[in-house]
């Protein structure tokens, strides 16, 4: 595995090294345009795919705390997968002739620059969206703005300008949508991978959870042996102000199916096996050791093809009016009851 230095960014220049091989394969942008020490940076999106009609739609999101690699390393990994497939995989070319990919492998190129959760002004950008929790929040942990020098700091009122990227990013997607699936991949929390749904600001039960439930049981039915993942809402383990996908959620206009999921890798397991990461603050959210690194790079591609193959499927947009509802009510039953 690669170690990394202070101002190295092992994942940006991945980014970089696919965009400069394979960029005849797919459409990049930059949403926004940042520096550091003078370097110039962008936050790249990359999507392959439908482009003329509205589609099933799936992205995969990395790199929003810059402390948490693997994140984008997964994400980077399977887009990587994905483009050395192209050329010889008939199925993912038909694929890719009725849905479209997206990805945004590192949101925070400054914080993975800096070796840093937040960004280059330290703000914490998924405590960063202008949306409130209700009720008690985890003390710092569920956002602060005491000061910036703390952890967890949501900004002084204004969106940062990766946070606003992406959102923007996110609305025009769905525009163009039939359905959009969103997986964006975190590292940091429990023993086990946990696959969190809004909401984060709330215990209020989510509305589109009926579809996330029927996705939980294609999944589960179809790769029995990988029900490794505690699917569940963000605020069962804590509920916190500023989430991205809560404020999208909440703000969005459209009628498509909008599922946001944040893959939630559980890096205490890698202390636990390997005790010696406690004295890396990196070690915290990463596996150090490169089998273990290995594993994990590999570990969620069933979960990622899932989604690319749902989306493919429409099975989303094929659950009538009156299957929603019996979804909707086995899922409260089963997260709320």
């Amino acid at each position: 595995m690669a170690k990394f230095s202070f101002e190295h960014a092992f994942e940006i220049d991945t980014l970089k090294r696919l965009v400069a091989q394979h960029q005849d394969s797919f459409r990049h942008q930059s949403l926004a345009d940042l520096s550091y020490r003078g370097e110039p940076l962008a936050i790249t999106a990359i999507e392959l795919g439908q482009q003329d009609k509205p589609c099933p739609t799936v992205l995969f999101v990395g790199g929003v705390h810059g402390v948490e690699r693997i994140g984008a390393q997964v994400v980077l990994a399977f887009l990587a997968s994905l483009l050395n497939r192209l050329p010889w995989d008939t199925h993912l070319q038909a694929l890719l002739k009725e849905i479209r990919l997206a990805f945004v492998p590192v949101v925070n190129p400054v914080g993975f620059l800096r070796g840093s959760r937040g960004n280059g002004n330290n703000v914490d950008l998924m405590r960063n969206a202008p949306i409130e929790a209700s009720g008690k929040v985890t003390f710092m942990l569920g956002g602060q703005t005491l000061s910036q020098k703390l952890p967890w700091y949501r900004g002084s009122g204004e969106m940062e300008a990766e946070t606003s990227a992406l959102v923007k990013y996110v609305k025009h997607l769905q525009l163009e949508s039939t359905s959009l699936l969103c997986l964006d991949a975190h590292s940091g929390f429990g023993l086990n991978d946990h696959i969190w749904f809004p909401y984060a600001h709330t215990a209020k039960p989510f509305e589109g959870m009926g579809y996330i439930y029927h996705l939980k049981r294609l999944f589960e039915t179809g790769y029995s042996h990988h029900g490794h993942y505690r699917l569940a809402p963000q605020s069962h383990f804590y509920r916190t102000h500023g989430d991205i996908w809560d404020y999208l959620v909440v703000n969005n206009k459209g009628t498509a199916p909008f599922i946001p999921l944040t893959l939630e890798m559980g890096s205490w397991a890698w202390l636990r096996k390997n005790p010696r990461q406690v004295l890396s603050f990196s070690g915290y959210f990463n596996p150090q050791k490169p089998h273990r690194h290995q594993r994990i790079l590999r570990r969620h591609f069933i979960l990622m093809q899932f989604l690319l193959d749902s989306a493919y499927g429409q099975v989303l947009e094929r659950v009538s009016p009156a299957q929603l509802a019996l979804l909707t009510h086995d899922a409260e039953r089963f997260w709320f009851k």
